[in-house]
């Protein structure tokens, strides 16, 4: 087979990511058939405990909830900010208030509900705690939004509070 030296890159290439393809899937194959699976908590494996971690979603996906009211919506931000503005129905559980009032959302939020729990945006972690805590308190279906309050806001989707 006579081919030329743009045809032979090519096929190096193709070469190339199929073997990397083929190692990706196989290093994280037990990832991929969970997410496949429709298991939504991922768990961290260093040293013996092993905690769960809410998986992230982002705008669309929220949106998507929010619209079917599928999801119950939480906001992870301290009370202030949360009275500056908030995603419309959010419920305020700030994360410096998680432990005595994670058991009263009970009263109210069945532990079978889908949460996904927001904070200030791409740099704010208190959303990651906070969704931490709530599986630890045993709701099963926990997400974070990545883009929090801001990326909401951004795309003029429904909020409250604040000005409007």
């Amino acid at each position: 087979m006579n081919t030329g030296p743009k045809q032979a890159v090519l096929l190096e290439a193709l070469i190339v990511l199929l073997l990397a393809t083929v190692i990706g899937i196989g290093s994280n194959w037990k990832l991929l058939s969970n997410a496949l699976s429709g298991n939504v908590m991922a768990k961290a494996s260093s040293g013996a405990a092993q905690t769960a971690i809410p998986l992230p979603l982002g705008l669309m996906q929220v949106k998507e909830l929010f619209d079917k009211k599928e999801a119950v919506i939480i906001d992870s931000r301290d009370r202030n900010t949360y009275a500056g503005g908030h995603i419309k129905g959010a419920i305020s559980l700030p994360l410096m208030d998680a432990d005595k009032l994670i058991p009263e959302l009970g009263s109210s939020v069945p532990k079978n509900a889908m949460l996904v729990v927001y904070c200030s945006g791409y740099a704010c972690e208190d959303s990651i705690e906070l969704g931490k805590q709530l599986i630890s308190a045993g709701y099963g279906t926990v997400y974070y939004f990545d883009g929090g309050f801001p990326a909401w806001r951004d795309a003029r989707y429904p909020i409250a509070g604040g000005k409007q």
